[in-house]
């Protein structure tokens, strides 16, 4: 008993599978949720259209599956908030103008199929500290106020 999370399901079912062992896990998760429908919980995560996809790749997935939850990208605002949580918790600041910076590119961002939602935030901040990183590697002296604080100018360009 007990739990299973699979994550990136649908890598188990790519379109152009070809000598991958994806169609027997997949046959060997069925008959796990089968069997053991009372003592085992199987929780599949994905993009959307993708996990459509792998629901249909073999008749007795999409039975299997009582309950279907679709989480709504952030807004730009909740995207904010993750950088500035990261922020605090790698002890840097958002300088003037950073958050408003920061909402407008969220904001401007393509929203594709590939969009990373919180990762992206995550991947925002991460690009920040790097372009901070060069921007004071430049300075002759250093201030707590340089080594902390993120300013406008260290957010990435828009794709």
């Amino acid at each position: 008993g007990g739990v299973l999370f699979i994550d990136e399901a649908y890598a188990l079912s790519p379109e152009d599978s070809g000598r991958d062992f994806g169609k027997e896990a997949i046959d060997t998760l069925v008959k796990l949720m089968e069997d053991h429908r009372e003592a085992v919980v199987v929780i599949v995560a994905g993009y959307t259209v993708e996990m459509e996809r792998f629901l249909t790749v073999n008749p007795g997935v999409a039975s299997r599956f009582s309950r279907t939850i679709t989480f709504s990208d952030y807004v730009p605002e909740e995207l904010l908030r993750i950088v500035e949580q990261q922020s605090e918790e790698q002890e840097y600041r958002l300088g003037e103008g950073t958050g408003e910076a920061l909402l407008k590119y969220f904001t401007a961002l393509p929203k594709g199929p590939a969009f990373g939602n919180g990762r992206t935030a995550r991947q925002t901040f991460e690009s920040m500290v790097e372009r901070h990183a060069g921007r004071v590697a430049q300075l002759p002296q250093t201030s707590t106020d340089d080594l902390t604080l993120l300013y406008p100018d260290d957010l990435p360009e828009l794709p």
